[in-house]
């Protein structure tokens, strides 16, 4: 199988080319004439933006979000963007392609982040809080899905070990931020390691990232506020007041009701963990989008999550 990567595209601009994609997103749209159909197409080195312009309802047909698909296009620049102006489409048969060349990766290395991430847990000293992540995490079954896992469908951290690497940064900030802050580092570290936990049944790799029925139906807050009970419940004499504040780490780290939060932050340790989880969330999502931005251009392509463009200031 021969493919042109995404990370290439820039070279072929104006160029037709043959390759293979998965499909990360699909959506019928209305055009000025007809329906047209956007896709986002993904491989391991990155993602853009196609369009199939004719009979786009028929091509819809013919292969699911998820799927391998092979195509022909040509390769443009639109305002600075790079995209395939698809002119063939069809679902790829398994034996044409190997499904790890597809798949997007943390780039960093995710045994550093494990290492990393234990050293955070091990940080901790109350021994109640220590206990507790214990329990969650030295479930072997349980912490590999949570290396392996991404942390979001679309936004930031959107690929295998994404949730890993979110939560290290999110700790990582937490840490510094404890020495700026008189917050109480043993529970502000904890709510960073277990903010985003049940991200790991929240999502499903298909192979495209994707809501689990759970993850539309209950969501990664009330799911990590359950683990969190049950494995509390397990441990004698867990305080119930130590229990509260660590729940509500959990159930208001989104901020805003907007934004799912079940509660607003309401101790200091869950304002700085809203902070510490939205600064990671928000940078890694907006350098996400100017890694598909070619070299030379101005600005990035349209941030639909916060409605804006980003200029890109060349020295």
């Amino acid at each position: 199988m021969e493919r042109i990567e995404i990370k290439e595209l820039s070279q072929f601009v104006g160029k037709e080319i043959t390759s293979y994609y998965l499909v990360a997103e699909k959506e019928l749209r209305d055009g000025k004439n007809d329906q047209y159909l956007r896709l986002r197409l993904q491989d391991k080195s990155g993602s853009c933006n196609g369009n199939v312009w004719t009979n786009a309802q028929k091509e819809a047909e013919g292969f699911e979000e998820g799927d391998i698909v092979k195509i022909k296009a040509m390769t443009v620049n639109y305002k600075g963007q790079i995209q395939l102006s698809v002119q063939k489409i069809r679902l790829a048969d398994k034996s044409e392609y190997n499904l790890e060349e597809f798949l997007a990766r943390s780039k960093k290395d995710p045994v550093q982040l494990t290492e990393e991430f234990i050293s955070y847990l091990e940080s901790v000293v109350d021994p109640n809080l220590k206990q507790l992540l214990k329990a969650i995490f030295e479930d072997k079954e349980f912490f590999n899905r949570f290396t392996y896992a991404p942390a979001a469908k679309t936004w930031h951290h959107n690929y295998i070990h994404g949730l890993l690497e979110h939560t290290v940064m999110v700790a990582r900030a937490c840490q510094y931020l404890s020495k700026q802050y008189p917050v109480n580092y043993d529970l502000l570290i904890s709510g960073a390691l277990m903010h985003d936990m049940a991200k790991v049944f929240e999502y499903e790799q298909k192979p495209a990232i994707d809501f689990s029925n759970i993850g539309r139906l209950v969501g990664h807050l009330s799911l990590g506020d359950q683990m969190i009970c049950a494995q509390a419940a397990k441990i004698q004499g867990f305080p119930d007041n130590l229990l509260m504040v660590v729940r509500h780490l959990i159930l208001a780290h989104h901020g805003e009701y907007e934004k799912a939060s079940v509660r607003l932050p309401q101790t200091l340790e869950a304002l700085v963990l809203h902070l510490a989880d939205n600064l990671d969330a928000q940078t890694a999502g907006v350098l996400q989008l100017l890694e598909l931005t070619p070299a030379d251009a101005e600005w990035s392509e349209f941030d639909k999550m916060n409605s804006r463009y980003y200029y890109i200031y060349h020295t």
